[in-house]
């Protein structure tokens, strides 16, 4: 079948702004959005440019928007979306090039709320031991792959570009809730000042958005909790 792809195109040293641009190639019904990707860089336009790595929905890499939603570009496919589809940056992030985008500050905010093992206990002979369902309060949140679909697709975040994002609660969740961490208490004063976990506002974009199919709305409401019950 015949595919129109609709591109948003930018390239800062001959743009003043976006524009879009449209492609057709020929695509089986299964192929994936990244391959139409490959299919135009590779055969009709090799200035075009986009973020790949795995092709698996593993790195990450290659968020984009989709027909209107953040999506994994090696993920969604031809016969979900139709004979038109239209692919532009992540919303909210700054535009590099084309469907490159600048997530330094997404990483930044991840960064701040130390998302990693914190204990200073003497490390044990074999490892730090965890009973299955101490691991299962957590174990939905170990998902993430840092796509960045989840932050770009939330209104808190577009309308302010400070707030810290569901990416980095959701990883700042899988520490707090570990039963091997102590970092919890410094984790919770990061996220509970005015850009933390207050700004969001419960819309659940970006759980349409993970595409690790993480409950990420909820992860948040979790870590407001255990604010509240540490400062009552």
């Amino acid at each position: 079948m015949q595919v129109t792809l609709r591109i948003q195109r930018f390239d800062p040293e001959h743009d003043s702004a976006p524009r879009w641009q449209e492609y057709r190639v020929d695509a089986d019904p299964m192929a994936r959005v990244l391959d139409l990707l490959h299919l135009v860089k590779w055969e009709q336009d090799a200035s075009l440019t986009f973020r790949r790595s795995c092709g698996h929905g593993i790195c990450g890499s290659d968020a984009m928007l989709i027909n209107g939603r953040n999506r994994l570009a090696c993920k969604i496919r031809v016969d979900q979306l139709g004979r038109r589809i239209s692919v532009a940056p992540l919303p909210g992030l700054p535009v590099v090039k084309d469907l490159v985008v600048d997530m330094d500050g997404f990483f930044a905010k991840y960064r701040s709320v130390r998302p990693y093992l914190i204990n200073d206990q003497p490390p044990p002979v074999r490892e730090r031991r965890q009973l299955p369902q101490e691991r299962a309060v957590f174990d939905d949140t170990t998902k993430c792959i840092l796509c960045g679909a989840c932050t770009s697709s939330c209104p808190s975040f577009w309308a302010r570009s400070e707030y810290v994002g569901p990416a980095a609660i959701v990883n700042a969740h899988r520490f707090i809730f570990d039963s091997r961490d102590e970092g919890a208490a410094e984790r919770l004063a990061i996220l509970s000042d005015r850009d933390g976990v207050w700004r969001c506002r419960t819309i659940f974009n970006c759980v349409d958005a993970c595409p690790r199919g993480i409950n990420i709305t909820r992860a948040i409401l979790e870590v407001s909790a255990a604010i509240v019950e540490r400062t009552t």
